[in-house]
């Protein structure tokens, strides 16, 4: 059988169902997010051929360029934003994307609200907590995050959707994993955006709801 991106969907999708079994959860309760960020339309149609809908991209102006006319073709597309976002992009985040999962500063916020009254759409969202506490990465701190989460639901009045972390690269997931589903918990929001390629089975033994993989559907990037 040849190694095509649908082929290597098949097979993260049969991984998601054995660690949907494994964690004792119902087969089907996983949203797998294919992240589509550097390939042409053209290398995403045969995973949309093969039954993908859901799309994962990092930047707006990338998504701007392709995702318009796909989603024209294929009216059931859904779209994710889940790369830094700038406040000088939230108009265009909200026409292009269906969900946003990188809320992690009151600006964008306040910027994303302001466009979905705009545009009268009402986009869930995620908080990006920074479980690592790393400098170079975006996200709230995790000691901030339950009041953050209260600002952002009762002050701004954002429809959360739940939570996202990218756990450092050098350090075992499931510790950062375990932290975003008790901070989640704590503040009553069901969704947890974790778990990416190599990682996305632990992801789901922690309660993922979403998964965000791209290389081991699209293969290696360039």
């Amino acid at each position: 059988m040849t190694d095509t991106s649908a082929t290597r969907l098949a097979e993260v999708k049969a991984h998601i169902c054995g660690a949907e079994t494994a964690a004792g959860r119902p087969t089907g309760s996983v949203v797998l997010i294919a992240v589509s960020k550097t390939y042409h339309a053209d290398a995403i149609r045969p995973v949309i051929h093969a039954g993908q809908r859901v799309f994962g991209e990092n930047r707006v102006q990338e998504a701007m360029a392709k995702w318009p006319a796909l989603k024209e073709e294929y009216p059931d597309l859904q779209l994710h934003l889940i790369g830094p976002l700038q406040s000088n992009k939230a108009r265009e985040a909200v026409q292009t994307f269906d969900v946003i999962h990188t809320v992690d500063r009151l600006k964008i916020a306040k910027a994303l609200k302001t466009e979905m009254e705009k545009q009268g759409r009402d986009l869930p969202c995620y908080i990006q907590v920074n479980t690592g506490e790393e400098l170079q990465k975006a996200g709230i701190p995790p000691r901030e995050a339950d009041a953050f989460i209260k600002l952002c639901r009762d002050e701004i009045g954002l429809t959360l959707a739940g939570l996202m972390c990218i756990p450092p690269v050098e350090e075992a997931p499931g510790p950062h994993f375990a932290l975003l589903q008790k901070i989640a918990d704590r503040n009553g929001l069901t969704g947890l955006s974790m778990g990416m390629s190599s990682d996305y089975e632990v992801a789901i033994g922690f309660g993922a709801t979403h998964v965000r993989v791209g290389s081991a559907i699209f293969g290696a990037r360039d």
